[in-house]
């Protein structure tokens, strides 16, 4: 004989619900109110990492099982990074907004001193570019941490002379000689594309600063003009220009046009829906980097041109969230660590597709959040719980409270009137 379940009673379900308020009072006291912005940033930024692990699964595979006889190798220590990050972030969302300032200079410094470790024995290059150290098995990117750094910083120094940035000496000093020797460090490592995206930071933070555009003007000539020697001085870097801008010949399969090539097929290969997940020919040894600086092409092929706009909308989202951050902020120090660090990871996004769209040349940098790589997440799930810690101070109803109305006297009022 069939039985019902009997309903919820009415002091059942009231227990439920109180439970759940208190469950919602306990969020609340420790991460604050919910924001639209903060659940855009959070839901955005997860959805990325997340997508992220799966393409790195797939697109790794077949490297992992020939390197170490598992599939999952690289999955596994992606997963492990992506679980720290996301314990940095809630972390760093809770802390209060006044600890970054105070950290301000400790991180900077730090991170120059790891940059400079670079070049000691415990440094090693891969691919041309000698931009990491390792320890006991471990191996760390100190570039990738210098970007937070130098947003908080920047934004500090701001911060602090927001009432003389009419001033061309007082923008520029110590904002150029810290930021340049950070950027020169890295410089020195050889990775151009990590100088790019940190060049692009630095005056991202001043411009969200409020710095006049004239103040910009003369140093970014200075670095173009600078741009020239330093790209002539490697003829790897010469080689991928020529190639970019006039095209790849036969006697450039082999050395410059190898990988911008078989990342155009693998892209073409996808069509509208992609050959599936999982069933990519280029992982198949044909693509270097196909988890990392070119895990877009491999998204393309196996997801097709849908899965490349999700893709591209999930940044435009990004962007859009931290524009809204910047323009509701009240407090230059939450404008200028939003600013600098969409810059970052927007900018960084772009640069990564286009250039295995084929429209810019080959740089060498990750796409945020989804290529592998333990240092480059870490650092940018650090600087997105930077944003929701001052985010959530700088927004009254993030606290709890409610917006300050201003009143007007009724003699004002009645003036007016």
């Amino acid at each position: 004989m069939a039985t019902t379940a009997a309903p919820f009673s009415t002091a059942e379900g009231g227990r439920v619900e109180r439970m759940g308020r208190r469950a919602l009072v306990r969020v609340r006291s420790i991460f604050g109110a919910p924001t639209l912005n903060a659940a855009l940033l959070t839901g955005t930024t997860l959805f990325l990492v997340v997508f992220g692990l799966i393409m790195v699964l797939s697109s790794s595979s077949v490297e992992s099982y020939v390197a170490g006889g598992s599939f999952f190798t690289d999955f596994v220590k992606q997963a492990a990074f992506a679980s720290i990050g996301v314990v940095l972030l809630l972390v760093a969302a809770r802390l209060p907004a006044g600890t970054w300032q105070r950290l301000a200079w400790i991180g900077v410094l730090l991170g120059i001193a790891l940059q400079v470790l670079v070049f000691t024995p415990l440094g090693f290059g891969a691919n041309g570019n000698r931009n990491w150290i390792g320890v006991g098995g471990f191996s760390l990117q100190p570039s990738e941490f210098v970007k937070v750094a130098l947003c908080v910083w920047l934004a500090m120094i701001m911060t602090r002379k927001q009432k003389r940035l009419d001033s061309f000496w007082q923008v520029w000093i110590p904002a150029a000689p810290v930021a340049g020797l950070s950027i020169g460090l890295v410089l020195l490592g050889s990775d151009l594309g990590t100088v790019v995206i940190m060049v692009a930071l630095s005056f991202g933070a001043l411009w969200f600063a409020g710095v006049k555009w004239w103040h910009l003007l003369l140093p970014v000539a200075a670095l173009g003009v600078l741009a020239v020697p330093v790209v002539l001085s490697s003829a790897s870097r010469v080689r991928r220009i020529t190639a970019f801008l006039q095209g790849c010949t036969d006697a450039d399969y082999y050395s410059g046009c190898w990988q911008q090539l078989h990342g155009t097929w693998a892209l073409s290969a996808g069509g509208l829906f992609g050959v599936g997940l999982g069933n990519s020919r280029a992982k198949w040894n044909w693509l270097p980097e196909a988890d990392n600086d070119y895990i877009f092409a491999i998204i393309g092929e196996e997801l097709g041109l849908l899965g490349a706009v999700v893709v591209l909308a999930l940044f435009a989202l990004l962007a859009w969230t931290l524009l809204r951050i910047v323009r509701q902020a009240r407090r230059q120090m939450t404008r200028v660590v939003t600013g600098a660090a969409m810059v970052w990871l927007v900018g960084q996004a772009l640069v990564n597709i286009g250039v295995v769209l084929g429209l810019l040349p080959v740089l060498g940098v990750p796409l945020p959040f989804i290529s592998s790589g333990g240092s480059q997440l870490i650092a940018a799930l650090l600087v997105v719980g930077i944003v929701l810690s001052l985010e959530r101070v700088d927004n009254p109803r993030a606290r709890g409270e409610e917006p300050a109305v201003q009143r007007v006297r009724p003699r004002a009022a009645a003036a007016r009137a």
